[in-house]
């Protein structure tokens, strides 16, 4: 039996909860605001930035000194997955985030405080656990005491996809029999001045922006989706076109699902040729009204890690009224690094919301 998405939440320049997300993505709102420069101190322009109320009530919660603004908005996200599904979850719950690099401001400002500081001891400890990998999932299973596996997987924009991948199997050798699975990514100054960096001759300025996707993920009962396949690819020839398509058809091949059965592909709103390639992979395939039919990850910004989580949140935001179910989809991510990946959803409409553990 395949595993199923039972139950979602976000925290997104909406707002908190899968609500306020799933109304922004209906109306295909847009969430680019002005730039405060004497806050930021950043090139940009704009960014799609969560509300700093949001983030301001998390850090009311005992135990969030030194966090920074990616393990908040995870903290958050989880915490309202469970307020959610009601009761209380299995201490054996898994947890697994994709990100990108963590929080590159934390790692960044330790760094710096270990050089100027009159010995390179004299740092604040209690910034040290936030400034690691694994320091959104840790975050997560300490405060919801959470005691089954807990990963973190780098992967750029695809990282989310390799999440999924990773709690399928997790659910599939019966490790675990619920797992929390999602992709974070904050805005930053370290993180704007890095992507400016990091732009294409050429390619239009991306928009960052920032927020948290998850999922619960169980293996078998109820739920908004069932997980059939994951695959994943590596270019390495700057044109992810032709090695995203093998990957595309081997995963449909995989899950056993024709591409007459897709109701939405849903690309990855990369920027540049990158998108370009990506979209016209998918419309060539399942034609430009299974493309259109979702918005991509753009109404939020460049989400980076996050990205692949909150297209899978859309798609389920778009499919709430059942009248998809029994239809497949496919969710697609491509990042400039040379990694890909690619998921086929069967969706079901039988919300797990509610319902409890």
């Amino acid at each position: 039996m395949s595993p199923v998405i039972s139950a979602w939440s976000a925290v997104s320049p909406f707002g908190v909860g899968r609500h306020a997300f799933a109304d922004g993505v209906r109306e295909r709102r847009r969430t680019a605001v002005a730039i405060d420069r004497n806050q930021w101190q950043v090139p940009d322009e704009q960014a799609c930035l969560v509300p700093e109320s949001v983030l301001t009530a998390a850090r009311q919660v005992k135990g969030t000194r030194g966090m920074d603004r990616g393990t908040l908005m995870a903290l958050t996200a989880v915490g309202d997955l469970f307020d959610e599904v009601g009761g209380t979850p299995d201490p054996a719950t898994a947890v697994v985030f994709g990100i990108t690099n963590a929080s590159v401001e934390t790692m960044m400002e330790f760094t710096r405080s270990s050089l100027v500081a009159e010995k390179p001891f004299y740092v604040d400890p209690a910034v040290t656990p936030h400034a690691v990998m694994s320091g959104a999932a840790g975050n997560c299973a300490i405060r919801y005491r959470l005691k089954g596996p807990n990963t973190t997987l780098s992967g750029g924009r695809p990282a989310a996809l390799f999440a999924l991948g990773y709690a399928q199997r997790l659910l599939s050798s019966g490790r675990a029999s619920t797992v929390v699975c999602g992709g974070v990514e904050e805005y930053s100054r370290a993180r704007s001045r890095l992507e400016q960096g990091k732009q294409a001759p050429g390619c239009p300025d991306e928009v960052l922006g920032e927020g948290c996707a998850v999922l619960l993920l169980e293996s078998g009962g109820p739920g908004l989706a069932e997980v059939l396949a994951v695959g994943r690819r590596v270019y390495l020839d700057g044109s992810p076109g032709a090695v995203l398509d093998t990957c595309v058809r081997s995963t449909l091949e995989q899950a056993g699902v024709g591409r007459e059965e897709v109701w939405a592909a849903v690309p990855s709103g990369a920027s540049g040729s990158l998108g370009d390639h990506e979209r016209a992979v998918l419309a060539e395939r399942f034609g430009a009204e299974a493309v259109d039919r979702v918005p991509d990850g753009s109404l939020a910004g460049e989400l980076a890690a996050g990205s692949a989580a909150f297209q899978i949140a859309a798609l389920l935001s778009l499919a709430e009224d059942g009248s998809a179910a029994g239809r497949a989809a496919v969710i697609t991510s491509v990042d400039r690094s040379g990694v890909l990946a690619c998921a086929v959803l069967r969706l079901t409409g039988e919300p797990r919301q509610g319902r409890g553990f």
